[in-house]
C-alpha cells in the first residue's frame, strides 16, 4: 500500500496526544523506556496493582512536550486491562491554570469521577454536596440554575458552578473565600459519599478499584501568589497533606520546577513518595556519541506514522517514500535531541511546506527557522550560565537555573545507568554564537 500523504500529515500533528486505548493510536505508539533510563509507567502501575485495596498517591512529572500525557494514557489502558476503573482528565479543562486552589481542584476531581461513573451506570447522590451547591448560589448571589438538577446529577451541579467561576476572577475569589474554611468537610464528604461508595459499587461490578489520573497540573502558573509562595509550592507542599488523603488511587502531574526546589525533600515527605520523572529520549550518550537504540526508536516513531500496518523492517525499507534519504531522517532525529514534540513540530513544519518525500533542503530551512527563534530568546546572562553548566559538567541547581535552562528548553535532561545528566539542545549547539 503506498504512503497516504494526508493520513501521514494528520498523524504527525504535534498537538495530538496518542491515546493508546484506541487501536488507531496504539499502532503509532513506541515504548521508549529503554532509552529513558527506566520504565516510569511500570513503576506507577505496580504501585497500584500491588496494593489494590489501599489508597495510593503518586506524583509524575517531566519536561513539557516529552510525552507525559501519552504515557499516562498507556497507564490508563494497562490498569483497565487489569480490572481497574480509571478516570483520566485534563485539569485545565475545569480550572484556570493561573489561579488554582485546593477546594476548586477537589470539586473538579469530584465532577470528573462522578461523570465517569455514570458511564458504568453508577449514579451517586450526596446530601452534603446538594446543600453545598445551594449555599454557594446564595453566597455568590449570581443566577446559577442547579438546585433541582444538582440532586440528580453531581457532575452537572459542579460543572455549572465551575463554568460560572472559571472565567471570572471575582467570582472565583468569592467561591474560594466561601469554600476554603470548608475544605476539610469537602474532603471528608468526597471520601465518604463519593469515593467510598464508588469503590464499593465498582467492586460489586467486578472492578478491582478506582484510579484517578489528573493530568496537566504541571502547567499551573509558577509565578508567586499574594503570600509569596508559588502555585506549585502552595498546592503540593503547603496543601499536599490534603491532596494525598483522597480515598482511592491518585496520580497527580506536578510542575518539574519542584524537582529543583529546595523543598523537594518536604514534598517527598508530604506525600510519602518520590516524584517520578519522565526524561528525554537519549539520541546521544553523555559522551556525545550516537545512541543507536535511541536513534532506532525515533526512526520507528516517525515511520510508524507513515506505514502503521508494517513491521519495523518493512518501514525501514520504505524510508525513501517519506524522506529523500535515510540521512535526512537521521538528521531530524538527532536535531530533536530526543524531545518528542520538538521532533513532531519540525516534521509537521516540513509537511506544511511540501508533500513526501521530504527533501533535506526543506528540513534544513525548518531547522534554521527554529534555531533563529530559539537563539533570539537567549540573553548574554543566559549564555554565560549555559556555558558554565556545560563546561563544568555541572547539574542544573535551583529553581532559577531550571527556569532559565530547562523550562526554556536550552538544556535537556536525560537518565542513564549512571544517573541524571544534561545536554544542550542540539539546535542551539549548531548556532554561531555557541560555537564562538
Amino acid at each position: 500500500m503506498p504512503l497516504d500523504p494526508l493520513k501521514f500529515f494528520n498523524a504527525c500533528n504535534p498537538s495530538k496526544t496518542l491515546k493508546v486505548e484506541n487501536q488507531e493510536d496504539l499502532q503509532y505508539y513506541i515504548d521508549f523506556s529503554s532509552v529513558r533510563g527506566g520504565n516510569t509507567i511500570q513503576r506507577l502501575r505496580r504501585t497500584i496493582t500491588n496494593q489494590p485495596n489501599e489508597a495510593t498517591c503518586q506524583l509524575f512529572t517531566g519536561h513539557i512536550g516529552c510525552g507525559k500525557s501519552t504515557e499516562l494514557f498507556r497507564l490508563k489502558a494497562e490498569l483497565e486491562q487489569q480490572g481497574f476503573h480509571v478516570v483520566y482528565f485534563e485539569s485545565n479543562a475545569d480550572l484556570d491554570m493561573a489561579d488554582v486552589d485546593v477546594s476548586g481542584l477537589l470539586l473538579a476531581i469530584t465532577r470528573q469521577v462522578c461523570s465517569s461513573l455514570e458511564k458504568v451506570n453508577i449514579k451517586l447522590k450526596s446530601g452534603y454536596f446538594f446543600n453545598l451547591f445551594n449555599e454557594i448560589v446564595d453566597f455568590l448571589q449570581t443566577p446559577i440554575e442547579l438546585s433541582a438538577e444538582a440532586g440528580i446529577s453531581l457532575p452537572l451541579g459542579i460543572g455549572k458552578i465551575t463554568a460560572k467561576t472559571k472565567d471570572s476572577p471575582k467570582l472565583r475569589s468569592q467561591l474560594r473565600q466561601y469554600l476554603e474554611p470548608r475544605t476539610s468537610g469537602i474532603l471528608e464528604a468526597i471520601n465518604q459519599e463519593i469515593l467510598g461508595r464508588a469503590t464499593e459499587q465498582l467492586k460489586q461490578q467486578g472492578y478491582k478499584g478506582l484510579v484517578v489520573i489528573i493530568d496537566n497540573l504541571d502547567r499551573v502558573d509558577i509565578s508567586p501568589r499574594s503570600s509569596g509562595r508559588s502555585q506549585p509550592e502552595y498546592l503540593f507542599i503547603d496543601r499536599g497533606d490534603q491532596l494525598k488523603k483522597l480515598n482511592c488511587h491518585v496520580v497527580y502531574t506536578i510542575p518539574l520546577v519542584l524537582i529543583f526546589s529546595n523543598e523537594l525533600s518536604t514534598l517527598t515527605n508530604r506525600f510519602g513518595v518520590k516524584p517520578i520523572v519522565l526524561p528525554m529520549i537519549m539520541v546521544k550518550d553523555r559522551n556525545a556519541a550516537d545512541d543507536p537504540e535511541g536513534l532506532r526508536l525515533l526512526r520507528q516513531m516517525v515511520l510508524a506514522r507513515a506505514f502503521p500496518m508494517l513491521n519495523s523492517d518493512g518501514q525501514l525499507n520504505r524510508i525513501t517514500e517519506v524522506f529523500d534519504s535515510p540521512e535526512t531522517l537521521d538528521r531530524l532525529c538527532r536535531i530533536s535531541g530526543g524531545h518528542v514534540r520538538n521532533l513532531l513540530v519540525l516534521l509537521y513544519s516540513c509537511l506544511q511546506e511540501e508533500d513526501p518525500p521530504i527533501q533535506r533542503k526543506c528540513l534544513e530551512m525548518v531547522i534554521r527557522e527554529y534555531r533563529d527563534d530559539l537563539i533570539s530568546a537567549i540573553s548574554e546572562t543566559e549564555w554565560a550560565l549555559l556555558n558554565k553548566v556545560l563546561q563544568q559538567q555541572d547539574n542544573v541547581k535551583g529553581e532559577e537555573e531550571y527556569q532559565i535552562l530547562l523550562r526554556s528548553m536550552f538544556l535537556f535532561e536525560y537518565r542513564d545507568v549512571e544517573g541524571r545528566w544534561f545536554g544542550i539542545n542540539p539546535t542551539i549547539a549548531e548556532s554561531r554564537k555557541f560555537q564562538q
